[in-house]
């Protein structure tokens, strides 16, 4: 029986998300205190409680906290920072530690690059935190159980085509624009034949979801990522909750164990060769997937938009829910605008010019981190194809002295796999070259760049709704140090709004020019831009220290300049004394693309 298509019933929505994930729940989050409604359609009644990502980078963090997700209820979900800081390389978990590495940057330093370090949280309670937020804004619905079925990409809108899949009715959508936020395997993307670049296929994985108290075990080799060199398991442990939550995740020779002969007893020898002791525990869940390198060659299609739906990252690096996330930042800020009638069309088109080019560094990094676990795999021994002889080469190389050099070159190897700070925070838009190392970051004050990172004080409270950062979870840092790690730069920077930062000794130069640029608006517009002057020495200080002295030396505030920040706190324009209104005009005038929206911007270029 097929479904059956109800022309008399459509709905009409400004935004139509495709997948309840944690990508789409945050997109209609944030255009929803952009003031934009949406409907999100997800095609399963209830979520599938198997963990999958397990970090929020520091820039997801950021974009959270920005959009008034408190990061530090965040904290206080998911694992410690204690219980997460190691990577550990192990026989199995009950057998011998190998070598260790840490887990991304989670020392007290990395605070002096971001407010927010990474932190360690299942993606199903992620999910849940944003979830509950959705209610308190009567600008979102959720529908589940209903699923994509076909679209109509027209010039003035999209009709979408959805069906109850309780009653399999059919029923029509029509929005103004539509966002694919359904992941690798992506229906809308089919439906539009969207190709991408990349590997089809990497490796066949299985990840099985356990229920076991690890802590008598671990003992005090606490860690995030316990990485099991056994050749009957050729993967690792992620270690959610270390009294209860852990998913096995291992690459399977597919001709060996197909993946429809996998059943609960195999499962079992797997799980019981990565813990190397009887533990009582419950094979909750265990799904087939392929780890796949893959970026869609079109971010947008007409109207409709996707997320980096075409990508499997590998978990470890933490690269692909947090590209989601960025996405789905980028994009938020530039459908309301459009929408507001704030912006051109051809505003949305420096979606996919901003974020494919961070998908693509992804997706490259990714590899290189395969290739370097393989390097070290064969130094371990363990790719013989008869499993007994590779075991046997483990335990032969890991008590030789000179095999133990190379063992450990290629732990060693394997930092740049466990530190993605540059990718998390040190994207630029507009720069399309390759980092050198995915963990050195170096902080610039240039257009593209995320406003760098520096803490400051406020001198009322009137500037930033947030609350204070409670930064008391890292241990070595002193009361009077959490004290003065409360507020950001960033913090400086609304969701809402553009954002323009002077010194207070250039102020009235500054606070003249953005005077004198919204004289020169086209009637209506002034009252659709929205731009905070935020002044350093009147509206905000940086806090004493090398921190705040390297951001004044990159920022060349003193210098009589000023940063003009975009909605998603990414840098627009930085300006040198004495420009003037023309020239931050211009620049709003190109990002915005108001010559498709304003018709007579020949009258505003005659008094320029």
């Amino acid at each position: 029986m097929f479904p059956v298509q109800d022309t008399l019933d459509r709905d009409d929505v400004p935004i139509l998300i495709i997948g309840s994930g944690p990508c789409g729940l945050l997109l209609a989050f944030m255009l929803a205190r952009l003031g934009v409604r949406s409907l999100i359609i997800e095609r399963y009644p209830t979520r599938l409680d198997a963990p999958k990502a397990h970090a929020l980078s520091p820039r997801s963090l950021e974009l959270c906290r920005q959009f008034g997700l408190d990061v530090n209820k965040i904290r206080n979900i998911g694992a410690t920072r204690e219980d997460a800081h190691w990577v550990n390389f192990v026989t199995s978990l009950s057998g011998k530690l190998i070598g260790r590495l840490p887990y991304e940057r989670m020392d007290a330093e990395v605070l002096n690059d971001t407010p927010t370090m990474i932190h360690n949280i299942p993606q199903p309670e992620f999910e849940d935190l944003i979830a509950r937020e959705l209610p308190n804004h009567d600008l979102v619905e959720v529908r589940k159980n209903h699923s994509f079925v076909r679209l109509e990409n027209r010039s003035d809108c999209v009709l979408a085509s959805i069906e109850d899949r309780s009653t399999q009715r059919v029923y029509t959508v029509r929005c103004t624009y539509l966002v694919g936020c359904d992941g690798a395997k992506s229906a809308v993307r089919r439906f539009l034949r969207i190709e991408s670049e990349g590997e089809d296929s990497y490796e066949t994985m299985m990840t099985i979801h356990i229920n076991a108290n690890m802590s008598p075990i671990i003992k005090e080799r606490v860690g995030m990522l316990h990485w099991v060199i056994d050749p009957e398991v050729s993967g690792f442990i992620i270690g959610y909750d270390l009294s209860g939550n852990q998913v096995l995740i291992c690459n399977f020779d597919s001709t060996k164990h197909p993946v429809e002969s996998w059943n609960e007893a195999l499962c079992r020898k797997v799980v019981n060769a990565a813990i190397g002791t009887n533990v009582p525990y419950d094979v909750l869940s265990y799904r087939p997937w392929i780890l796949s390198r893959k970026v869609a060659k079109a971010y947008r299609v007409n109207r409709v938009f996707f997320w980096r739906c075409c990508s499997s990252f590998p978990p470890t690096g933490g690269l692909g829910l947090n590209s989601g996330l960025g996405d789905v930042h980028n994009l938020a800020y530039k459908l309301a605008a459009v929408l507001h009638g704030l912006g051109g069309d051809s505003l949305l088109d420096s979606y996919e010019f901003d974020r494919r080019h961070v998908a693509m560094v992804n997706s490259q990094q990714s590899v290189k981190n395969g290739k370097q676990i393989f390097g070290l795999l064969k130094a371990f021994g363990t790719t013989d194809s008869n499993m007994e002889v590779a075991r046997r080469n483990l335990y032969r190389n890991i008590e030789d002295c000179h095999a133990m050099k190379d063992i450990n070159q290629g732990i060693e190897n394997q930092r740049e796999h466990f530190d993605n700070l540059d990718l998390h925070i040190g994207y630029i838009y507009g720069d399309h070259r390759i980092p050198e190392n995915a963990s050195i970051y170096r902080p610039v004050c240039i257009r593209g760049g995320r406003l760098p990172h520096a803490w400051i004080r406020l001198y009322s409270q009137e500037e930033t709704a947030l609350p204070p950062i409670d930064s008391s979870y890292v241990a070595e840092l002193s009361p009077e140090e959490v004290e003065m790690k409360r507020y950001s730069t960033l913090d400086l920077c609304t969701f809402d709004a553009f954002t323009l930062i002077a010194d207070r000794g250039t102020a009235l130069h500054w606070k003249r020019t953005l005077k004198e640029m919204c004289e020169c608006l086209p009637a209506g517009m002034s009252n659709k831009l929205k731009i905070r002057l935020v002044i350093r020495g009147s509206d905000f200080d940086l806090q004493p220290g090398k921190n705040g002295e390297d951001w004044v030396q990159l920022t060349k505030l003193y210098d009589g300049n000023a940063i003009l920040v975009r909605p998603d706190q990414h840098i627009l324009e930085c300006f040198t004394f004495p420009a003037g209104h023309s020239g931050l005009l211009k620049v709003l005038r190109e990002h915005l693309a108001w010559d498709t929206v304003v018709p007579d911007w020949h009258k505003v270029d005659s008094v320029l």
